[in-house]
């Protein structure tokens, strides 16, 4: 009898999970999870402003959103950083001008470990 296949998890779902957990700063967050959500990040972000062009109130919408969208970002950042067997804390090197920027995103493009380490197992793909 031949196993079941995992079921594949949509880019969208990628995207909602650090929603879901949005405070949740404990843990393991995988590639896929950060860069998607970076990603949908980036779309959200780009669309607002595009329509903050036309409107004062998108420039609104946008300011809120940044807002909503901040502790969702940095407990995902932490949790990719645990992942990699670093402290969450070391996000705070991006406050460094371009170089820290670099350096993050360096950190954040390590692959998985994927032995348990000090903050937890492995991270599984998000629930549907």
């Amino acid at each position: 009898m031949q196993a079941a296949a995992p079921a594949q998890v949509s880019p969208i779902q990628w995207y909602l999970s650090p929603w879901k957990r949005y405070v949740l700063f404990e843990g393991r967050a995988g590639r896929p999870e950060f860069w998607w959500f970076v990603l949908g990040q980036a779309i959200v972000g780009f669309v607002l402003g595009v329509l903050g062009a036309f409107s004062n109130f998108f420039d609104l919408v946008s300011l809120a959103f940044s807002l909503a969208a901040f502790l969702p970002s940095i407990g995902v950042t932490a949790r990719r950083l645990h992942d990699i067997g670093q402290s969450g804390w070391l996000q705070l090197i991006g406050l460094i001008p371009l170089l820290g920027w670099i350096a993050l995103i360096v950190l954040c493009a390590q692959p998985t470990k994927p032995m348990p380490n000090q903050y937890g197992e492995a991270p599984l793909p998000p629930a549907p």
